[in-house]
């Protein structure tokens, strides 16, 4: 399992891509990629890292994971 501070790294790279794409909601493209591409383990850890604050994911990117987090609780 990757650590908290790859995790955000990784997060926010994916942020970065999705921020530059005109075509796309940037929050619906950070939540469709990870959700598609990371595996359930590295999900729930960063949603646990949301949860304890999550210190250094860029906005768009922690509003994008609790999206996502919503919708995989409902």
């Amino acid at each position: 399992m990757s650590s908290p501070d790859k995790l955000v790294y990784m997060a926010n790279q994916i942020g970065s891509f999705f921020a530059t794409q005109r075509s796309e909601d940037p929050r619906a493209g950070i939540a469709n990629h990870i959700q598609k591409f990371w595996e359930p383990r590295m999900r729930e850890a960063i949603f646990a890292y949301i949860d304890h604050g999550g210190t250094g994911l860029q906005e768009i990117v922690r509003d994008a994971l609790i999206d996502l987090k919503a919708k995989q609780q409902a």
